[in-house]
């Protein structure tokens, strides 16, 4: 009996097509240029989020040695607010929390809305319909007006947590939607009937074959929820339920300085910038992963 030597072979060549695979797409993903440069700019944020608050000689806090109201200078780039606050510190401290914000939500709500639609796409028939009646129920309530009411009747503080869980928790939906109907197509295909001829289980199917062959969606539904949760947590911190003083966040930094967008026009200008360029950047990452991961997608360089 020779039976060990084809598996192992097997075994091997399966490893090195894997391995082949994902070379494949990392070659699509650099083909895409624009979803390359747009990965540098985000990692650049990220660095300026995360490392340079280590390096920067001021904190986002209040200190009396800070001039009040001080345009932007060497000692201070971005200015200075009118209580003696640091504007670059604050925006390394804004960015870096409403990035955990976003990346959080993202993960969250992705995850739950891509699990639900899964669901709801393979079972068909009244487990479906009645999964995606729950979901309409859900999406006819206001997404801001119920994140408001939980950020409200949180206890002791508001946190970047409380505001990523609140806001993952609402907005699964879109994601659930999507995914449900490109499980609905991809269910019929062969290599499905192919799992339950061999007797797969369907948890077996439904995440080892389903979920993974609608990644490109998820992906950039992954995408379009990091900049949500971005302009969402911007609106809560606008209506005062968002990330609280001392702590702060792009939306409360943009929400703080709305009155001041023409006569001081760096403490508004300066976070409503990284706002724009995360969205952008992210939503760019997103359309390259997607093209690289799909490889029904017509690739172009751009």
């Amino acid at each position: 009996m020779a039976e060990p030597i084809p598996s192992i072979l097997d075994a091997d060549a399966l490893a090195a097509a894997e391995r082949g695979q994902w070379r494949l797409v990392l070659r699509r993903f650099l083909r895409h240029r624009l979803a390359v440069a747009s990965l540098v700019l985000f990692l650049l944020v990220i660095v300026f989020a995360f490392i340079g608050p280590l390096v920067w000689k001021w904190d986002h806090l209040l200190h009396r040695e800070i001039p009040s109201l001080a345009s932007p200078s060497a000692d201070h780039p971005f200015g200075t607010t009118r209580a003696g606050n640091d504007v670059l510190a604050q925006v390394m401290r804004g960015t870096q929390q409403s990035l955990k914000v976003a990346l959080t939500v993202a993960v969250l709500a992705t995850g739950i809305g891509s699990v639900w639609g899964a669901v709801a796409g393979f079972y068909r028939g009244w487990i479906d319909t009645l999964m995606m009646r729950i979901v309409d129920v859900i999406f006819v309530i206001p997404f801001l007006a119920v994140a408001a009411s939980l950020s409200g009747a949180v206890r002791g503080g508001v946190t970047w947590f409380h505001i990523a869980v609140i806001l993952g928790l609402v907005g699964w939906m879109g994601t659930a939607r999507v995914v449900r109907a490109m499980v609905l197509s991809v269910r019929e295909q062969e290599f499905i009937e192919a799992a339950r001829a061999v007797g797969a289980s369907d948890p077996r199917i439904i995440f080892r074959h389903l979920v993974p062959n609608t990644t490109g969606v998820i992906i950039v539904a992954a995408t379009l929820e990091v900049a949500t949760a971005i302009l969402a947590e911007a609106g809560l911190s606008f209506v005062g339920l968002g990330i609280q003083p001392p702590d702060t966040s792009l939306g409360l930094l943009i929400s703080s300085a709305t009155s001041a967008a023409f006569t001081r026009p760096w403490l508004f200008y300066f976070p409503g910038v990284f706002i724009i360029v995360i969205c952008l950047t992210v939503n760019f990452i997103g359309d390259g992963l997607r093209d690289a991961l799909d490889p029904r997608q017509t690739m172009v360089r751009r």
